[in-house]
């Protein structure tokens, strides 16, 4: 019993080496691959693939085999490229420079279109408008000639003539709430006159000077005719971009060579008449 299980055991062992032979030879005999068709294109997702190979670690080559990728698995890792490194897409634009400076247009709009910057109003730039430039006109009143004739709501300053004329000038008037009218008569006149500002405008405006010398700069002009006792005056003026507003605290101001001119042809004594 011993001799044939022995013989049986020699007989197997010659068949798997004869079987190992044969599989050695069909190695050497290096045959050809066996063509792979598939139905669609297989999808190409390596950096997956290679990250499941490298953690699956399972211990056994033929799973690896399975599941992984040798390539894949035996060279280097899948390093996604950093955010910072990653170039933008730009659609139908260039890139940025990296030096040049970008300024948001909400935040900054006149950096953006310095074409459309607005200067700060200088009302000195103001054009004088012709209609204030002294001129004869028709007069229909009823006043005699010589008498004054402040016509508020329009600024003009009409001096009487008679005959139906009347030499007119433009004037600058009271602010709102420091208009008024009636009829006075020029009872002082003075050239190049003081300034010494009331003490009700000093309450308003303590910043102003308590007195000044007549004189170029001084706003009472080069000259000034006296309304009866009260503080106003018509008098001239060193800023003519005021004539025709209401810009006063209720005297009638003038341009210098328009107040020098009515200065000229009327006396102390002379009736004014304010609408």
């Amino acid at each position: 019993m011993l001799k044939i299980t022995s013989f049986a055991l020699l007989a197997g062992a010659a068949v798997l080496a004869a079987g190992t032979d044969r599989a050695e030879a069909i190695d050497a005999a290096s045959l050809p691959e066996p063509t792979v068709i598939y139905a669609d294109p297989p999808q190409q997702i390596a950096p997956a693939r290679a990250a499941y190979a490298e953690r699956s670690n399972m211990g056994g080559g033929f799973i690896e085999f399975l599941f992984g990728d040798r390539q894949q698995v035996q060279g280097p890792r899948y390093q996604p490229e950093p955010m910072y490194q990653q170039q933008p897409a730009y659609y139908g634009r260039a890139p940025m420079s990296p030096q040049q400076q970008y300024y948001p247009q909400a935040a900054y709009p006149q950096q953006a279109y310095p074409e459309q910057e607005q200067q700060a109003y200088d009302p000195r730039q103001r054009p004088f408008d012709p209609k204030y430039e002294k001129q004869e006109v028709a007069y229909r009143g009823g006043e005699s000639a010589g008498t004054i004739v402040i016509d508020t709501p329009n600024k003009f300053l009409f001096l009487v003539e008679g005959n139906g004329r009347a030499l007119r000038y433009g004037i600058g008037v009271g602010r709102p709430g420091f208009t008024w009218s009636g009829v006075k008569t020029i009872s002082a006149k003075r050239e190049w006159p003081d300034w010494t500002p009331p003490s009700e405008m000093l309450s308003r405006r303590p910043d102003l000077p308590r007195h000044m010398e007549g004189g170029p700069e001084n706003p009472l002009g080069a000259r000034a005719m006296y309304l009866g006792s009260t503080l106003y005056r018509i008098h001239g003026s060193n800023e003519p971009w005021t004539i025709g507003t209401n810009v006063s605290s209720g005297c009638i101001r003038m341009r210098n060579e328009d107040v020098i001119d009515l200065y000229d042809r009327v006396n102390v004594g002379t009736r004014v008449i304010v609408l």
